[in-house]
Parts: C-alpha cells; structure tokens; sequence
C-alpha cells in the first residue's frame, strides 16, 4: 500500500470515483480508501440529467452504459386524481433528456471498477480513525481488516465518505439539520404493475392523503425500489412490522395501491431515521468534503448523487490547481458553488414539505414555459444562472403559487 501519496480519497462511492478519475487523469498519487466491500446495498437510486454531463467529464459515463440501466426519462408525480408528469425532452436548459434509474449497488461498482481499471488503487474494508494536519501535509491513520492500523502521508485529503461523514465526525464539523427529523421505509418489489414505453422508467412520487409521499423506482433488473417518507407520527399510525406498515402505507395510497397490488418484497424493508444533515464548513487547509459528507437534505427530487458528482467534479478541478501550486480560492470556486446547488434544491425540498409546489405541480394554469425552467431544476441543472427558477426560487416558488392560484380562480369565475 502506498503510503505517501498526493491526495487521499476516502470513500469509493460516485464522488469518490468521479474525483479520482479525473485527478488521476491529471497525473497525481491517489488512494482511495472505502470502509465497506463492493458491491454494497444504498439508496439513491434515481439519477438526474446533469449527472450523464458529469460522467462524461470524468470519462465514467461508457462504463454506465454497458450496465444496461433502464431509462429514466422523467419524473411524474402523483395526488388522487391529478397528474403532474415532467418529461427531461421538454425543459429549459440545454442538456440531456434522460438519465438512469440503478440499483446503487451495480452503479458504485460500475465506477469504481472503471478507475481500478486505469490503475487508482482502492482500499476496501479500510476505515480512517483519525487524521492530523500540518502546514502543508495530513497524517491519516487507516485501520485495516485485520485489526492493525497504518499512516498514510497526503498532501491533501477528499473526503467522499457520504453517509459514513468521516472528517465532519473527527473534526467537529457537524451541524444540526434545518429540516425536522422524517423517516423513509423501503424496499425492493417484483410484481410491479409499470407504465407501457417511454414512461416506464420515469419515477413517481406519489403524495399520500395522509400527509407522507412514495417514490416508485423501476429498475432493468425487474425490481422495483419503493419506499415511503414521512414524519414519525405518520408511521406510528401504521402496524409496527416492518413489511406489514410499508405494505399498509403502500395499498392506501390511490396510486401507488393499484400499481403495487402484486408487489412482493425481495427483503424486509429497512428503516432510515433522521438522515438530513448539515456541517460547519466544507473545507480546510488541506482537505475538503464532498457529497453527502458536505450536507444531505432529502429523497425527494433524487438530488443526492447529482450534488455528489457535481462537488467532486468542481473539487477535482480547484483541487488540481492547488496541488500545481496555484493559489485558488476555495471559498468562492468550491464551497459557494457548492451551496449554489445545494440551497436551490433545498428551496424545492422546503417548497415540497409547505405544499407550495403541489399547488403549482397540480395546477391547470401553470405555465408551459415556466414549467420547462421548473423540470430543468428536476433534471438537475441546478448551476444553470440563466433560467429564472434558479436564481433566488425561494422567492420565485412562492409568488407562482398565488399566480396559478389566482388564475385557477379566474378560470372557476369564468365558467360560471
């Protein structure tokens, strides 16, 4: 194992590898360490358009490719009787008009195969226990399989760690969530009753009467992810089993019921509780967070491996300039464009939860223009300044509601 290297990757999931290709293509030392063994089970399932820019860049999008992922060319959403369906062919930025929809576990090894492949030596079932920096240099301590540990030297770190929040947990970096705690229950189906063609692979999300919303996730393979997310008092309402409350939640929504009628689960569901997550500051002297180690906000709207390759892209790219000597500010070239994406989507997550984007989304009298800007927020275009529900949509959102709602009301007027 190396043990001085330019820059220590820890975590092998989409921005670990996403940053390591393209760093390695730069010509640096890389190792990546991963705690867990590939392939490995994690939701995130449902990709956005801007992630298919994002592997091309990092010369990652072929080996998605041969996967043979189903297309995911949307996202429909779903309350009783009304319809919202976005389709990625019809949205306002100049970009791709489907993604994929994966089951993480063939998607991450995917990736992390393919920078193998190019000679980035990845470290599995390896864990960082601690980590000390000096002026110019990190000093990490790793814990290997077999009990021992070692220290590997870097000039800097990238911590892609995701859910694991390696540095934010050795350096204090935690910070509590802006959002209250929620649940998501999940599981794999066979038996799903999908859409025919082109809408086969667009996800649902469908608002449940009793206040949660259900994601509906086709897969290639024949399964189907499904999951529900809510406050604890909405689960507490539903049988304590496991399989028994997710299949309650699922046959009592008039969407989501017919469709999954014939579901049976390929495992018992499992439990995520209070995942939304936040941090101090996303870098320092010689290290930064990327992904989920830099802050996760929510399932809905798919955003996590999209803000997971876009801040490795941008950190690979500041990163390989520091490295050169350069002096680039990381403050305005990594951490301010990161929260660009990451407070856009969290505008629509917090629109989502107050109801102002279910009266848009379900609105006759939205407008088509403005709902093509919308989908490419959906699509992930989060970084694109030129589309108006971008820039500032946390006061954009609001003022469309009572647009369209006061339209509605012209409408209802006018008919009488």
């Amino acid at each position: 194992m190396q043990t001085d290297v330019d820059v220590l990757i820890i975590g092998a999931g989409p921005a670990g590898s996403t940053a390591a290709a393209i760093l390695h293509r730069e010509g640096f030392r890389l190792l990546v360490v991963e705690k867990q063994h590939f392939p490995r089970f994690v939701i995130g399932e449902s990709l956005l358009p801007h992630c298919m820019d994002l592997l091309q860049e990092a010369d990652l999008l072929e080996c998605v490719e041969q996967q043979r992922f189903i297309h995911k060319n949307g996202a429909v959403f779903k309350r009783g009787d009304g319809a919202c369906n976005f389709d990625f062919a019809a949205q306002f930025t100049a970009g791709w008009k489907y993604t994929f929809q994966v089951p993480r576990a063939d998607f991450d090894k995917a990736l992390a195969d393919a920078v193998a492949a190019r000679g980035v030596e990845i470290l599995y079932g390896h864990g960082v226990s601690a980590v000390n920096f000096d002026s110019s240099s990190a000093s990490v301590t790793i814990e290997q399989p077999d009990g021992s540990s070692r220290t590997v030297t870097a000039r800097f770190v990238l911590d892609c760690s995701g859910y694991g929040r390696v540095l934010p947990r050795l350096l204090n970096l935690e910070e509590p969530s802006q959002f209250p705690v929620r649940e998501a229950l999940f599981s794999h189906v066979t038996g799903d009753r999908r859409p025919a063609g082109r809408e086969e692979g667009k996800i649902w999300a469908c608002i449940h009467p009793g206040g949660a919303w259900i994601w509906i996730i086709p897969f290639s393979n024949g399964r189907t992810s499904v999951g529900a997310v809510a406050t604890p008092a909405f689960f507490a309402a539903y049988p304590d089993a496991p399989e028994e409350r997710l299949r309650s939640i699922l046959s009592s929504d008039p969407n989501a019921g017919p469709r999954l009628s014939d579901a049976q689960f390929v495992f018992p569901p499992q439990r995520i509780a209070g995942y939304a997550c936040a941090v101090k500051q996303l870098y320092g002297p010689q290290f930064a967070l990327v992904g989920n180690a830099t802050e996760f906000l929510d399932p809905i709207f798919s955003s996590g491996v999209t803000l997971a390759l876009g801040s490795a892209n941008r950190a690979a790219k500041v990163l390989t300039r520091h490295l050169r000597g350069e002096a680039p500010d990381w403050q305005t070239e990594y951490a301010d464009h990161v929260m660009q994406g990451i407070n856009t989507f969290r505008a629509y997550v917090l629109a989502w939860y107050d109801g102002t984007l279910h009266d848009i989304f379900f609105s006759a009298a939205a407008n088509p223009d403005i709902m093509r800007q919308i989908c490419s927020v959906l699509a992930g275009y989060v970084w694109d300044m030129t589309n108006p529900y971008v820039v500032q949509p946390e006061r954009a959102l609001p003022l469309l509601s009572k647009i369209v709602g006061a339209r509605a009301r012209a409408q209802v007027a006018a008919a009488k």
